[in-house]
């Protein structure tokens, strides 16, 4: 309570001020605040003054807010309002832990406060603290037993913190206050149910689970999931005949779904061959339509057997003309046998189709139309591309597109074999090809975009994306808008590459602040989902949420970041004009005019540039102001803006590093490039045990990894070349050394190395560097173990020889500019297409030597092999 109570003339105006802040009426609610703290007697009103605090924050002046409320809860630091206050303006600055603090310090003075216990509980379940959140439900559910969010939100407590007994015991006592009928189909009483016989089964209650779900099965809207749950109950019971009538009636249901025809095999248990072609043939008599009673027996099926079935699927879908036919049996391609039979089968086709129109020129039959030899040309040129013969791909798709120039698949194709041999400016003109055929279809759009930014063309990407972006706005700024992180995170590379740090990083920046503003969405799902029972997505959310930097859009911008971080931090920018006058001294008058002038037209340029964005900038916020202005929406103030400028020039670039490292090494720990990454800033930061940490989990992961090796060595000599570390710390490195090393020193154990890794081009890469890291001597010995290019070598291919070709550039084997040019031209008589060993030309002669603005991203040259 208030230490001065308010008479009612100043607490009704109170009780305004709180009206006006839940109907988001934040200027009204602020006449009243002026009203009460006018008054002399009421001008350091702690509650008023902590009202005003967070209406000010709503209307965006946090500074004020801040001061205001501290101010109130100064004044009256044993009212709940005033602590619940200050918790909503911790909450709206994403501060939750000193918001927790503060509603339990509100809770300490009024207990029973239903509104700051429902605020606490979002937030407890917002960080996870289930036992927290499990506590306050309780509390909620006494003072509230009759409301269905106070049984199933105590009930979700329990079942995240897996006591599935007690969730079940809430959920069922629950369940039998809801007055449905059984006759009557009701969806929340649906969804109530099958949130129920999902902790079941999560409890490995299998019995009770199908008991549960066929007492309730006429009372559920979705019967589906019915069947579904029925037949894997079965299964998991053991009852097989039982799971098979079931899986057959699902099978009827939907003839396309993989996973009813494994159900069903594990119910029929079929002991040879015959048997479980038969359940197949069976399908494919009552579906002939199916695909998949046709496509899965191919992968279980050898010999003459597998020769007839592919057969007579490739000519269905030939005659028939179906695109993704290849995509459908690209799985099989683990096979060689099955690989040479596709061929063999396939290349047969298109002989025969050239000269008589039939698939087999023994045969006597209705001929087939010119659009099958087209789709078999089509298939070809994806099968040559998948094994890496590429010549052959391109004289495929090149006849195709000579007898059918209008087809958009074709030009995608091409612009993808391209891609594959490492050619990306012709992959991304071919793709352009593409998209002009067909300008309204986003995907193929999207494509040529991705495609643009592999060849470091990003104005051109962001142009052809602007055709689907909001009118009037930055096509850059509407897709951050949008989230759409495919873009921004191969915006992020194509900066990279073309040194633009700053570029780079902001991208980086903006991918990371979408996973956190999806994270901070759950907040809209705790209340929605519990009001409108969607509980089994609710608790499917929570559990994505959980894992969500595992996706590979945050990898890939965290990955991006920190290398970029690393380079940084190896070499700091340096002061670009400081640049300039130390390089005009050596210019003769002539060159430092041409200098000068060249220096105004970009400073003229730059300025223009700038202009344009700021009145964008201001168009924008203007816009932004006024629909804050008409929706009175509550906000959290404007965000930090990031400035590629800023962001490259950083006090402590390994910091930020770690930043970006912390959710990888939390969610993404069995992935080795995320130890090696750590390793990499560690040893930067001189802090070995770290170091040891990370090479022992990567170590643990793979062993054999030409990184790790690197990485290892690095270690090793850091540690000798360091003799005052503490001794503590010197007995625990030179004991798990030991076991890694096993009494060998550098050398051998890197001879040991290449010596098991002799047909692996990255191993032998990896070695030879570390061969000249320690003894520089060696460098010709080197740099043959790199570059051989033997045919019994396993990766000899674009992706592994790019990697060599730059570690000869960037001075991993320091200089070596003529047996660069001879391993350039070796590569270019194997790969012709590959524009990286493409000859260079006048132009290309001084980009060698700044290798380290325009890295070849050898990453990408085979993403999609």
């Amino acid at each position: 309570m208030p230490s001065v109570p308010l008479p009612p003339k100043e607490s009704n105006l109170f009780k305004r001020i709180l009206k006006c802040y839940e109907q988001k009426q934040y200027k009204n609610g602020l006449k009243f605040c002026k009203m009460i703290l006018s008054n002399p007697k009421f001008a350091e009103h702690g509650e008023t003054l902590a009202m005003k605090g967070l209406t000010l924050n709503c209307l965006g002046k946090k500074e004020e807010a801040y001061e205001f409320v501290r101010k109130g809860l100064r004044n009256d630091v044993k009212s709940h309002v005033c602590w619940h206050v200050y918790g909503l303006l911790q909450r709206s600055d994403k501060k939750y832990d000193e918001a927790i603090k503060c509603y339990r310090n509100a809770l300490k003075l009024d207990k029973d406060n239903l509104q700051i216990l429902r605020d606490l509980s979002l937030l407890q379940i917002q960080m996870r603290d289930l036992e927290g959140y499990r506590e306050t439900r309780y509390q909620l559910l006494q003072l509230r037993p009759t409301q269905r969010a106070s049984w199933i939100g105590y009930a979700i407590a329990y079942h995240l913190l897996k006591d599935y007994d007690m969730a079940l015991k809430l959920l069922e006592e629950f369940r039998k206050t809801q007055q449905v009928p059984p006759n009557k189909i009701d969806y929340e009483y649906s969804e109530l149910i099958l949130y129920q016989n999902q902790v079941m089964r999560e409890a490995d209650l299998f019995q009770e689970s199908l008991e549960h779900i066929e007492t309730y099965e006429k009372q559920i809207c979705d019967k589906l999931i019915v069947e579904e749950i029925k037949g894997e109950m079965l299964l998991k019971l053991g009852r097989l005949k039982e799971a098979g009538e079931v899986y057959k009636e699902l099978i009827e249901r939907n003839a396309e779904n993989w996973y009813y025809y494994e159900g069903l095999e594990k119910a029929l248990q079929p002991s040879t061959l015959e048997e479980r072609l038969q359940i197949y043939e069976e399908v494919s008599k009552r579906h002939p339509r199916a695909v998949s009673p046709r496509r899965l027996p191919l992968n279980f099926v050898s010999g003459e057997k597998f020769r007839e079935l592919t057969d007579k699927f490739l000519r269905v879908n030939f005659s028939k003309g179906c695109p993704p036919l290849f995509t459908t049996l690209k799985s099989l391609y683990y096979n060689p046998e099955k690989v040479s039979t596709i061929q063999e089968l396939v290349t047969g086709y298109e002989a025969s189709l050239k000269t008589c129109d039939l698939f087999s020129t023994c045969e006597n039959g209705e001929k087939e139309p010119p659009t099958t030899l087209l789709w078999v040309r089509y298939f070809l040129a994806q099968h040559f591309d998948k094994l890496g013969q590429c010549s052959l791909a391109l004289d495929y798709i090149n006849a195709a597109i000579a007898s059918t120039p209008t087809l958009i698949e074709l030009f995608y194709l091409k612009a993808k074999i391209y891609k594959h041999v490492g050619n990306i400016k012709e992959a991304a003109k071919w793709m352009d090809e593409a998209q002009s055929l067909d300008t309204a279809d986003r995907f193929i759009n999207s494509k040529c975009a991705k495609y643009m930014l592999r060849a470091n063309m990003v104005k051109d990407a962001e142009e052809m994306c602007s055709k689907f972006t909001r009118a009037r706005t930055s096509a850059m700024e509407n897709l951050n808008e949008m989230q759409c992180m495919w873009f921004q995170t191969e915006c992020a590379a194509a900066y990279q590459r073309l040194g633009k740090y700053g570029d780079a990083l902001k991208k980086c920046h903006e991918v990371e602040r979408h996973f956190f503003e999806i994270t901070d969405d759950q907040f809209d799902f705790h209340t929605y989902c519990m009001r409108k029972m969607t509980l089994r997505a609710y608790v499917d959310l929570l559990r994505l949420e959980d894992v969500l930097r595992k996706h590979a859009f945050y990898f890939k911008a965290a990955r991006s970041a920190i290398e970029i971080y690393l380079k940084l931090h190896d070499n700091p920018l340096t002061n670009e004009s400081k640049e300039q006058e130390v390089n005009s001294e050596n210019l003769s008058a002539k060159e430092l005019k041409k200098m000068l002038s060249k220096q105004r037209r970009a400073q003229k340029k730059a300025k223009l540039e700038e202009e344009r964005k700021h009145a964008e900038r201001e168009r924008q916020q203007k816009n932004q102001k006024k629909k804050r202005d008409e929706e009175e929406e509550e906000t959290s103030g404007p965000r930090e803006e990031l400035v590629p400028e800023k962001l490259e020039r950083v006090e402590n670039p390994l910091e930020e590093a770690i930043k970006f490292l912390i959710p990888l090494k939390n969610l993404i720990g069995d992935d080795i490039e995320t130890h090696l990454l750590a390793f990499e800033i560690y040893f930067r930061k001189g802090k070995f045990l770290l170091m040891l940490q990370s090479v022992k989990r990567a170590f643990a992961i793979n062993r054999n990894n030409p990184w790790l090796h690197e990485c290892l060595i690095k270690f090793s000599k850091a540690v000798s070349d360091h003799s005052n570390l503490p001794e503590i710390v010197s007995k625990v490195l030179t004991q798990e050394m030991q076991k890694i090393f096993v009494n060998k020193n550098l050398e051998s154990f890197n001879e040991e190395f290449l010596k098991h890794n002799a047909t692996s081009i990255q191993h032998q890469l990896s070695g030879a560097k570390m061969m000249y890291f320690l003894d520089k001597s060696r460098q010709e010995k080197a740099i043959a173990v790199a570059t051989r290019l033997d045919k019994n070598m396993r990766d000899r291919n674009v992706k592994t020889l790019t990697k060599v070709f730059e570690a000869l550039l960037d001075g991993s084997f320091g200089s070596c500019h003529a047996q660069c040019e001879e391993y350039q031209a070796a590569c270019h008589k194997l790969f012709p297409f590959t524009s990286a060993f493409m000859p260079a030309t006048n132009e290309d002669n001084s980009s060698i030597a700044s290798v380290n603005h325009t890295a070849i991203n050898h990453d990408l040259l085979s993403n999609e092999i």
